[in-house]
């Protein structure tokens, strides 16, 4: 494998993937750079079933080694949303901030004890033919926080404290959020993968 793209269409995204990628000897490309691609539905129940799903279905149709990922946000205490829904959260276009206001309008009537959550990533990789050769989940453990806070990141990250670093993600900086967040652990377990099958050739 000379080239990976990256099957999805969020930029902010892309821009952490492409960081954590690096070091990977690989040209990275993304969906932006194929007019034509795929807009594959996110029909799944879980992070696995939609990540599998852009992954085998961009591959198949650009004939290209594709790396998707599907993560998102859950709180146990919320009937574990959002869930899936974390980027439609508060509807089908919602922004960042409007996700983050109906997050905290829902933990209102939460005591502190109970406003743990973690961010879930999940990475599939396929071949040109739709075969997955890798796939791998990462969670990122912490507690929703109801003043939002810091000015790095998206998503939820104003409102994810880290209890052992005292802030929030969005406060941390991209730095912190790569060594210690979901994405940069399920892209470390992806690099080892590509190493190992480069050293048993």
């Amino acid at each position: 494998m000379r080239e990976l793209v990256l099957g999805s269409h969020n930029e902010k995204k892309l821009h952490e993937l492409k960081a954590l990628l690096r070091e990977m000897h690989v040209r990275v490309r993304s969906l932006a750079e194929f007019p034509h691609s795929l807009h594959v539905e996110e029909t799944g129940s879980t992070f696995r079933e939609n990540a599998r799903l852009k992954a085998i279905e961009q591959a198949r149709y650009l004939k290209c080694w594709v790396l998707a990922e599907d993560s998102g946000l859950t709180v146990p205490a919320l009937r574990n949303q959002p869930g899936v829904y974390s980027a439609r959260y508060a509807g089908h276009g919602a922004t960042d901030a409007a996700n983050n206001r109906k997050l905290i309008g829902e933990i209102q009537a939460l005591p502190e004890s109970q406003r743990e959550a973690y961010y879930t990533c999940q990475l599939c990789l396929a071949a040109p033919d739709g075969e997955i050769l890798f796939e791998t989940t990462a969670e990122f453990h912490g507690r929703i926080t109801d003043q939002p806070a810091g000015e790095y990141g998206f998503g939820y990250d104003p409102l994810f404290w880290v209890p052992e670093y005292h802030r929030t993600v969005a406060q941390l900086g991209p730095a912190s959020k790569s060594a210690i967040g979901h994405r940069g652990r399920a892209m470390r377990l992806f690099c080892r993968f590509m190493m190992s099958q480069n050293q048993s050739r």
